[in-house]
């Protein structure tokens, strides 16, 4: 009998443990108070004499119902209990709209037409993830895509402040490598899930460096830094893997290899970086317009439309976060960033509750992306870090960023979506567990 009690004692003990699935946030309630604050935050705008146009009044006006019909289709539809992601997602791209509203009307309609894409693209990333079957399918297709946009970029980008990363067609501009980023999540998710396979690390490898390359001869080396980065973060989440750490070392000497082929470049373009105020009039004019304004807005700020900020170039795309400190505040620029940290701690509790390494993989590298192309925003025009022009998550002004943000949502959602659901938690491709006295007899 004791044998007996022993042996299940010491099976129970090297069972692997399962995360219990987390209690469910009364999102009503949060949402209510995003709904209070867009009310706050919209009113200065719509009551100043610009917001007689009708394209600013829908968008405005139609935005707060909007995200709550959207949040109780995808509650319908999808059976998750859970929506903390996507209410601070609303919540970030409401305060972008407001910015783009106090800006002129039309910023604010095309900002809305944004937003209403990015949750198309929420949606359609949801459905191509739900079915791992089904990724694996489309990763070839996807892989190909986002090395015809490169390439399109490439031979049709047109140079706006010394990078070749926009096309613009029928008076509409996009940006390919923001689109390209949910491609590389999506494709390394797909390929890492079957680490086994050497052939598939080598397509990936080939993937990254293509994608990699093709950004640092546009010279958009922001985006560069954040694929690179990015690959990094996907490989290690296979650490301990030889393979894994073979991928990191070639990926590191195609970087330096590419850093010195573009050195020229590269000094000339961060030259100014911890010396902005040598030259406040000249290279470091955005960084020491926006440390000096964003300063003077105070715990809330100075009302938006009524900042100095505004008129520095880029103010409501790479500068929006100073504008943000200026306009509403340091309590709500407080809460901004906190929203990336919530977001990719949220995406490493619900990991632990994915069915397959391919959510894991991917709804952690989004959440990474996210965070590391925020990092590079906040910290670049503050001058902690380089100024790289990266754009702010779900905040800046930009069709293909808001519809990039929505996508690596996607992402983060799909790890936490078999929990919400209610499905059993299942691990993919986990060893099975032998005791230690099964090892000397051999496989039992």
């Amino acid at each position: 009998m004791k044998t007996a009690k022993a042996r299940k004692g010491h099976s129970e003990a090297i069972r692997p443990m399962q995360a219990r699935p987390a209690r469910a946030f009364p999102w009503p309630l949060l949402m209510l108070l995003v709904t209070v604050f867009q009310l706050l935050t919209f009113a200065p705008v719509l009551l100043r004499d610009e917001a007689q146009d009708l394209g600013l009044l829908l968008a405005l006006l139609c935005y707060i119902p909007g995200e709550w019909l959207f949040l109780l289709l995808l509650r319908a539809i999808t059976k998750q209990r859970r929506c903390e992601l996507e209410v601070l997602g609303l919540w970030l791209s409401g305060i972008g709209l407001a910015v783009c509203g106090s800006f002129s009307p039309e910023f604010a309609w095309k900002q809305a037409a944004a937003v209403g894409g990015g949750l198309l693209v929420y949606a359609a990333l949801l459905w191509m993830t739900a079915d791992p079957g089904r990724a694996m399918k489309l990763r070839p297709a996807v892989a190909v895509a986002a090395g015809a946009l490169l390439a399109a970029n490439l031979a049709l980008g047109t140079v706006v402040g010394g990078q070749r990363n926009w096309i613009t067609l029928g008076g509409f501009s996009i940006q390919p490598s923001e689109l390209v980023k949910l491609a590389f999540v999506f494709v390394g998710a797909a390929t890492l899930d079957r680490l086994q396979r050497t052939q598939s690390i080598t397509r990936y490898l080939i993937f990254a460096m293509a994608c990699v390359a093709a950004l640092f001869y546009m010279r958009d080396f922001g985006a560069a830094l954040i694929f690179f980065l990015t690959f990094l973060l996907i490989a290690f989440l296979r650490s301990g893997d030889l393979r894994a750490i073979a991928l990191v070392c070639a990926a590191a000497l195609m970087a330096a290899a590419l850093v010195l082929l573009f050195s020229d470049y590269v000094t000339n373009r961060f030259s100014v970086y911890r010396h902005v105020w040598e030259d406040p009039h000249g290279m470091g004019y955005q960084q020491t317009r926006v440390l000096i304004y964003s300063s003077s807005g105070g715990l809330f700020g100075l009302g938006l439309g009524n900042g100095r900020l505004r008129g520095v170039f880029a103010a409501s795309t790479d500068l929006v976060f100073g504008l943000v400190c200026e306009e509403l505040g340091m309590v709500v620029a407080f809460l901004v960033p906190l929203c990336y940290v919530v977001f990719a701690a949220h995406t490493l509790r619900g990991a632990k509750q994915a069915r397959s390494s391919f959510y894991a993989i991917a709804s952690v590298s989004a959440a990474g992306l996210l965070l590391i192309q925020a990092s590079l925003n906040i910290f670049g025009i503050t001058d902690l870090l380089p100024l790289t022009g990266v754009t702010l998550p779900f905040l800046s002004r930009g069709g293909t960023s808001m519809l990039c943000s929505w996508g690596l949502l996607a992402f983060m959602k799909g790890g936490w979506a078999p929990s919400a659901a209610g499905q059993p938690l299942r691990a993919a491709a986990s060893p099975p567990v032998r005791s230690p006295a099964s090892g000397s007899r051999g496989r039992s």
